[in-house]
């Protein structure tokens, strides 16, 4: 498997982690997600993300999930593996268990104790220290790990650590974050930067110069067409195409419920055997779900008036 660059682009899906009622890993939905996820056009696969129920698996589990995607993505792609953890030692024996699987990269995010510039980047010196020259994704999600990176704070873990690859740009607001990292002169090389939050800024975060995606949402293929289109110039495209599945990516970003909301829509769609979340986790009430066939409707209704406009 080629390692992770600096080039990286289009969407890399974060995986969902289907289980079965009881909590045991689903492994013939994981093959059917996976086939799922490229046959929409995904570019790469992030597992084990925080949409990844990670923290709910044991490190035995978690290398047998990798394993069956990496074996099931059979080179076609590149996979990301999220090794986040409490230590370094945990992380670096992660590291080191999924890159000899045939993983492309690793994510990190910082853990909630770094506050100060320094601190956050002697954090990922460190974390780098212990994963040796494995390439990884830079996570900057302030809004679940409340850590603040400044963009000058991303430009010394750029400059000076050159495993880090590409940017998890997940900050809300940030928009211009990624005008100031993409200023000329700003980073003295170009990294690959990849947003999140569902989705929710895709239209706007390609227009000022993302490479595209990297995050999950039922219905993946909004994500791809958005960069396809944005990519090819066609920005109002993308954007029709963006406002279709928009009140259903709304609905699915809210705290708390959003991962259910997405499982119960991609057993829905057949892509997984059902919508479970290992305990613990949030059960859909029955005016919720109602609320989420009533968005899909009209989703469906609006992708057919669309496709029939353009």
């Amino acid at each position: 498997m080629p390692r992770l660059t600096e080039a990286a682009e289009g969407v890399y899906v974060i995986a969902v982690t289907p289980f079965h009622p009881d909590g045991a890993l689903d492994l013939d939905s994981t093959d059917r997600m996976v086939d799922f996820y490229l046959s929409v056009g995904a570019t790469g696969l992030t597992v084990l993300g925080m949409m990844g129920e990670a923290q709910k698996l044991t490190i035995e589990e978690s290398q047998i999930v990798v394993r069956r995607i990496l074996s099931r993505v059979d080179g076609r792609v590149p996979v990301v593996v999220g090794v986040s953890a409490p230590g370094f030692a945990q992380m670096a024996s992660l590291t080191q268990m999924v890159m000899e699987d045939g993983a492309a990269g690793v994510m990190i995010a910082p853990p909630s104790a770094v506050r100060t510039d320094d601190q956050v980047v002697s954090y990922y010196a460190q974390a780098a220290s212990f994963i040796g020259d494995v390439p990884f994704v830079l996570q900057d999600f302030p809004l679940v790990t409340n850590v603040q990176m400044s963009v000058p704070v991303i430009r010394r873990i750029v400059n000076e650590l050159p495993g880090c690859v590409c940017l998890k740009h997940e900050d809300w607001p940030g928009l211009d974050k990624i005008t100031a990292l993409r200023a000329p002169g700003a980073l003295d090389r170009r990294i690959s930067i990849l947003c999140g939050n569902g989705g929710m800024f895709l239209p706007e975060e390609m227009g000022r110069g993302a490479d595209g995606a990297m995050t999950g949402f039922a219905y993946p293929e909004m994500m791809t067409d958005v960069v396809r289109l944005a990519r090819a110039g066609e920005a109002e495209r993308a954007r029709d195409v963006f406002d279709a599945y928009l009140p259903l990516a709304r609905y699915e970003q809210q705290p708390g419920i959003g991962l259910a909301v997405r499982k119960y829509t991609m057993a829905r769609r057949g892509i997984i055997a059902n919508g479970a979340l290992r305990r613990p986790g949030m059960a859909l009430g029955a005016q919720t779900i109602a609320e989420i066939e009533h968005l899909i409707q009209r989703q469906e209704r609006r992708l057919k008036d669309l496709n029939e406009w353009i």
